[in-house]
């Protein structure tokens, strides 16, 4: 009895210190990826987007620190860190806006450089010639509950892929690379737009 008792604490130990390999190197993995995604300046890409009550659209993204602009075949949507703004492609009004952290996750599919640093279990696996992460939140009340992040062999993102009360969402990502972008391209700018009404949704 003392025998398996010692035996069962031996695989528990050996147990554990695997699960604690395999979050230290999805956390380097991220750690990479993060360096390479928030790069000072800024970064760009083209994406396609398919899942959820989304349907499947293909757009371009630019992000700075916790800024973006996303233009797709539909929509605009501008955040300089605090505010954001929305546009409706062929409508006449761009709505304003206070993202929650949430809300910001469901816009910005980057914000997962910041995301996994608190309140995830951390898993990863060789994918190809790069690596698959998965996050799964401890905290059954996080707003993104489960995701797996896809990088290459030089730690760019290639995939997203976030489980919300939704669905489940893919974001393949291609031609990231990064930028010197203007703090300017974050905001709406209304003498781009000058027929358009601004509504206030804060």
């Amino acid at each position: 009895m003392k025998r398996l008792f010692l035996i069962s604490m031996l695989l528990l130990l050996v147990a554990a210190t695997m699960i604690a390999q395999g979050n230290n190197n999805a956390r380097k993995i991220l750690d990479r990826t993060s360096a390479v995604v928030g790069n000072k300046g800024g970064a760009t890409a083209s994406f396609t987007l398919s899942g959820g009550k989304l349907g499947k659209q293909q757009g371009t993204i630019a992000i700075k620190g916790n800024r973006f602009y996303v233009q797709t075949t539909k929509t605009i949507v501008w955040f300089d860190g605090k505010t954001q703004w929305t546009y409706l492609k062929g409508g006449d009004e761009v709505n304003v806006s206070s993202p929650n952290a949430a809300q910001q996750q469901a816009m910005n599919p980057y914000t997962f450089i910041r995301l996994y640093r608190n309140g995830y279990n951390l898993t990863s696996k060789t994918k190809g010639k790069g690596y698959m992460v998965h996050l799964l939140a401890q905290n059954k009340k996080q707003g993104l509950q489960e995701l797996y992040i896809t990088v290459d062999a030089k730690y760019r993102p290639t995939q997203v892929k976030m489980r919300q009360a939704s669905g489940w969402i893919t974001i393949d990502i291609k031609n990231f690379k990064t930028a010197n972008l203007s703090d300017a391209k974050f905001k709406f700018n209304a003498k781009e737009f000058p027929k358009l009404e601004v509504i206030d949704l804060r």
